[in-house]
């Protein structure tokens, strides 16, 4: 199981933080219980969250790219791609994750993997943090970003001192 030796985080005071939650449409119950699980996790970090919902995986990454750019201090995004009988799901998990990770690194912005590339239904319903699932990767995603933006806080404010 590819939950096994995650890390244990506790929730900190994050309220100081703008954060935008991206989430795709497709499959209702897996996005249910992602969603929930990402609100769980701001809740928990004191946070009160932009949700902004695009139609698919595939537009992840330019919402949160103008999530970003308009000065969030991280960003989830969340979504789930269900292998087909096509090579269209090696496309969209590559175009999202590869346009995630250039978001991330381009703004210096924690940006929150919630996006499930499964090979079956079965396996994305495990991991969406419903009941019976094995994993909650909602509230997982939300919960790294929001410790990396403190992170990434910690390291302005300090290059910031350091000049002065």
């Amino acid at each position: 199981m590819s939950g096994a030796g995650a890390p244990t985080t506790r929730a900190t005071d994050c309220s100081d933080l703008r954060v935008a939650v991206v989430a795709a449409s497709w499959h209702d119950t897996v996005m249910g219980g992602l969603l929930d699980g990402a609100l769980r996790a701001c809740q928990d970090h004191q946070v009160e969250p932009e949700v902004l919902r695009v139609p698919g995986s595939f537009e992840l990454p330019v919402a949160a790219q103008a999530a970003a750019a308009a000065g969030f201090d991280a960003v989830v995004a969340l979504g789930v791609v269900i292998r087909g009988g096509t090579p269209h799901f090696d496309y969209v998990c590559a175009a999202a994750t590869d346009g995630l990770g250039r978001v991330a690194l381009d703004h210096t912005v924690p940006v929150g993997f919630g996006l499930l590339t499964c090979d079956d239904e079965a396996q994305a319903l495990d991991r969406a943090g419903l009941p019976g699932s094995s994993e909650d990767k909602g509230y997982e995603a939300t919960a790294a970003a929001l410790a990396t933006a403190r992170v990434v806080r910690t390291v302005r404010s300090t290059v910031v001192a350091d000049v002065r």
